[in-house]
């Protein structure tokens, strides 16, 4: 999971160098330090949220695979599918930041690449699931926990479908349908409360 890790490093690193670009464009057009932040507030909340969202995306990645032993060739071609997501992603969210959150066709490619990855973790969590040999040897916790994890995906793809036919319909929600991806934590949160009483 290294190489998985390193990919995710560098793709999260890639968000922030056309917001580098900026000073020396701003230097060049004589404009004062401050326009940099003020004069690109679209690049910077473009940049904020892909870096929450590699950084989440990343999280629960790491997470699932924090018990797994083995490798089959499903899993490596599904998470190789996620990887694309994750490496994809610089690309919408310059979009965001040149053309505007407004744009149609910028906010489906974002939410479809977002989906994309959700879709391929989602396998990669029912192959775990359903192969408890894949996951470290006598652990029940860790199969436990990829049957959470992969209930707990299925409830994001869900919200993130729902986000998106949102941000299509309603185009002043756009972005912020994505706060339906908090949904599924509380849900998973409070199934756990109630098994425990």
């Amino acid at each position: 999971m290294l190489f998985t890790d390193a990919v995710t490093a560098i793709s999260i690193t890639l968000l922030v160098l056309p917001l580098v670009d900026l000073v020396p464009e701003a230097a060049s057009a004589h404009e004062r330090a401050s326009e940099v932040i003020t004069g690109h507030l679209d690049q910077i909340w473009s940049f904020l949220l892909s870096f929450a969202v590699i950084a989440n995306v990343w999280r629960e990645h790491h997470r699932a695979f924090s018990s797994v032993s083995r490798l089959t060739r499903s899993l490596t071609i599904w998470n190789m599918g996620w990887l694309l997501s994750v490496v994809v992603l610089p690309l919408p969210t310059e979009m965001i930041g040149t053309f505007g959150a407004r744009d149609r066709f910028v906010v489906a490619f974002y939410y479809a690449t977002l989906l994309a990855g959700m879709v391929c973790r989602l396998a990669m969590l029912r192959i775990l699931k359903t192969t408890p040999a894949l996951l470290e040897e006598g652990s029940e916790a860790a199969r436990r926990r990829a049957g959470d994890q992969y209930t707990e995906s299925y409830r994001n793809v869900l919200a993130l479908a729902v986000a998106f036919v949102i941000a299509l319909a309603v185009p002043v929600l756009q972005y912020y349908s994505l706060v339906l991806l908090a949904v599924p934590p509380r849900l998973a949160r409070l199934q756990r409360r109630r098994a425990a009483r």
